[in-house]
């Protein structure tokens, strides 16, 4: 169903993948968006290793919202800050790709746990994290996104 890497001397492990998916900041939703164009847009992200998923916030509405209750099927694009070998200008980037279904997550305990998880890992203050969570959390849309198919590659830009 899904395309296997054409260049496959490129591609990284599932574990390069998901170090790269713990420890980046964020990544590239993109959506069918309206009238079929793509829509991609920069966001904050968790990924749970625990159960494969990865977790957003976002508002309940917009071109976004409205995508997905057309159509749940989307890509996801992270990729790390790159390397520069030794005497060479070109940068080495290793991206990650996904393929999954979003899911709207309105379980109200749910929501505060991903919420948590979120900004836990932008803000090193439970307090500030508690203290949005407790002011934001009825307005806040968590998007849970399934893993169909995840790869990765390292591209050297020369």
């Amino acid at each position: 169903m899904f395309r296997k890497l054409r260049r496959v001397n490129q591609e990284v492990s599932r574990e390069k993948c998901i170090e790269i998916l713990k420890n980046e900041p964020r990544g590239v939703l993109s959506v069918y968006g309206m009238d079929g164009y793509p829509y991609g847009f920069p966001m904050d992200y968790f990924y749970d290793e625990k159960v494969d998923k990865i977790y957003f916030h976002c508002a309940k509405k917009g071109h976004k919202m409205d995508s997905l209750k057309e159509n749940n099927k989307v890509s996801f694009c992270v990729y790390d800050k790159g390397f520069k070998k030794e005497n060479d200008w070109a940068l080495n980037i290793t991206s990650v790709i996904i393929f999954g279904k979003i899911e709207f997550v309105d379980d109200v305990n749910k929501k505060i746990d991903i919420a948590r998880s979120i900004g836990m890992k932008y803000s090193p203050s439970v307090e500030y994290v508690e203290n949005d969570i407790k002011k934001l959390i009825d307005v806040v849309q968590i998007l849970e996104l399934s893993i169909d198919y995840m790869t990765g590659k390292l591209v050297n830009e020369s």
